[in-house]
């Protein structure tokens, strides 16, 4: 007869010990804990310089933001980023320090609000096809234009032959140069998926114009 040790997980068994440091944060941040202000308090402001810090990473999509509005975007993030990890306190494992855990919720934040801002501010075609930005990639020798034209017809059929998302991805992020996070925001999908359809769409393209007498050697010929 088995013994009932070797058929039953525990869970708790195997997760990590915490370190002193990380076991303090999760203790006192529980509701119930007669430093759970003060803790939160100081979390608060080690998410807002880790927010100012990730924010200043990414100035050149925020276009003329600065001062107080600056100041407000990064309150925002730490506040939102603070309010997540409340919530999900107590799914926190041990596999990282807690500062270390408490950072990705901050980056999650910055890099959304960061991405809606950029969309909303200057919201890039997504259905256009931006040709002027291709001949000389696609041309094998300068001045050829008919060999150009004929690339770029086959190329523009190969698109059309595509899936309607694999599509939208390809001409947003390799035409239009769409961020991967800003167009996962507006699809609602994420960037594993945004960058699985970016591959499939490739792999197409390049079979389709190799079958038109087309090939591509190099492949960011097609993006």
């Amino acid at each position: 007869m088995r013994g009932e040790s070797s058929t039953t997980t525990n869970t708790d068994a195997v997760r990590p010990a915490l370190d002193r440091e990380s076991e303090l944060w999760v203790e006192r941040l529980h509701r119930d804990h007669p430093r759970h202000g003060e803790t939160v308090a100081r979390l608060h402001d080690v998410l807002l310089r880790i927010a100012y810090h990730e924010l200043s990473r990414r100035r050149g999509l925020l276009g003329s933001i600065s001062g107080p509005e600056f100041d407000d975007l990064a309150q925002q993030t730490a506040d939102d980023a603070l309010v997540n990890i409340l919530r999900k306190v107590n799914e926190f494992r041990g596999n990282s320090r807690f500062t270390t855990w408490a950072y990705k919720f901050v980056i999650f934040e910055a890099s959304g609000k960061v991405a809606r801002h950029a969309w909303r501010t200057h919201p890039p075609s997504r259905e256009a096809l931006t040709w002027e930005q291709l001949p000389d990639a696609l041309a094998s020798a300068p001045g050829d234009r008919l060999e150009r034209q004929e690339q770029l017809s086959a190329l523009s059929a190969a698109i059309g032959e595509l899936s309607e998302r694999q599509r939208e991805v390809f001409v947003a992020v390799a035409l239009n140069d769409v961020p991967i996070d800003v167009l996962a925001l507006e699809l609602g999908s994420n960037r594993n998926a945004i960058y699985k359809n970016l591959f499939d769409a490739r792999r197409n393209l390049r079979t389709r114009l190799a079958d038109s007498g087309h090939p591509v050697l190099d492949e960011e010929q097609v993006g």
